[in-house]
């Protein structure tokens, strides 16, 4: 379970996150907003990546606490890696780091993606091949929250059917998954819950099955509960 209370994130005078709150607990909650809402530093909050105030908990154990990234696994949007290490390297480097001895779900999940390439640097690989990498360092070591942003980027058809399948089993297993993308289609078939965030605070939440019953896309909704829907009108009557 994800616990997140009046989260704030701040940089400087700027205020990126502001009193957040939100729970997930064993289901795909996902997290959408438009660019510079604050989802990044809600995420990067919850990895205790930057300083924030408030309280983030995750399966009873304190954001604050080391012991937390052992139960998160983390999909970012843009992967960077050292450019000259090959995903075999980053692999046992990574595993070396949490003291993970058991490479057998590693292993795995290469063969599942078909990752063939672990011995090339990855600034040879593709952008979908080193995405593919990112989504097994995340799974290696079996987390309980799983963090995916953007993770299909660059995904193959099969490849991005297998992470679906993952994110399925992952809840199937009493895991949580908190879900972060642009694609509104993808998010209304994959989320249980949506929480809409702008301008650091939570705007509303919903569910795929609300709005379906409403007979309103979520994509309306989104641009109507952010206030683009007006901003949208504006431009396209400029581009008449």
């Amino acid at each position: 379970m994800l616990k997140v209370k009046a989260l704030k994130v701040r940089y400087g005078d700027i205020v990126a996150v502001n009193e957040l709150t939100f729970e997930a607990a064993g289901e795909v909650y996902c997290l959408l907003g438009p660019n510079g809402a604050g989802k990044t530093s809600t995420v990067k909050a919850i990895m205790d990546a930057v300083p924030y105030e408030g309280k983030v908990e995750v399966y009873g154990v304190d954001g604050r606490d080391p012991r937390v990234k052992d139960l998160i696994g983390y999909v970012p949007e843009q992967v960077s890696f050292f450019e000259y290490m090959k995903p075999k390297e980053i692999i046992e480097f990574m595993a070396a780091m949490r003291g993970l001895r058991d490479l057998t779900t590693a292993q795995k999940l290469l063969e599942a993606f078909n990752l063939s390439q672990v011995d090339q640097p990855l600034y040879t690989l593709s952008m979908g091949t080193r995405q593919k990498v990112a989504i097994v360092l995340a799974l290696m070591h079996s987390p309980k929250l799983l963090i995916l942003d953007e993770a299909f980027n660059g995904l193959d058809v099969f490849s991005a059917k297998l992470l679906k399948e993952i994110v399925i089993g992952q809840i199937r297993s009493g895991g949580t998954v908190l879900f972060s993308t642009h694609v509104m289609e993808l998010a209304e078939k994959m989320c249980s819950r949506i929480g809409i965030i702008n301008k650091g605070m939570l705007v509303t939440e919903t569910t795929p099955n609300a709005l379906r019953s409403q007979g309103e896309s979520l994509e309306d909704f989104f641009l109507s509960t952010t206030g683009l829907e007006e901003s949208l009108k504006e431009v396209l009557k400029g581009l008449e």
